[in-house]
């Protein structure tokens, strides 16, 4: 299996549900009574939370508003261009 293959399988899905993960923490943001220990809303909590904690200390919420998810919604964007795009480093090296 080359890396290309590789990354199209495991790295290009990862970083799409990842991407689709923060949207939905973004959209769940304007819901406060929604709690993040009870389903269906912990599907989106427990894989992005660890992620989204570090960013918070560095950006707090301000105005009642976590822009948080919004980060990492271009940080994974941005990795999944750069690494798997038309011009990506991982097809390059293919």
């Amino acid at each position: 299996m080359t890396l290309e293959h590789l990354a199209n399988w495991i790295l290009s899905p990862l970083l799409a549900i990842y991407t689709l993960l923060f949207i939905v923490r973004i959209v769940l943001t304007w819901y406060p009574e929604a709690d993040g220990d009870r389903f269906p809303f912990n599907l989106a909590f427990w894989p992005t939370e660890f992620l989204l904690v570090p960013v918070r200390k560095v950006i707090p919420p301000f105005g009642g508003v976590d822009i948080s998810p919004i980060v990492w919604v271009g940080i994974t964007t941005l990795l999944r261009e750069v690494l798997l795009g038309q011009q990506g480093l991982l097809r390059m090296l293919a």
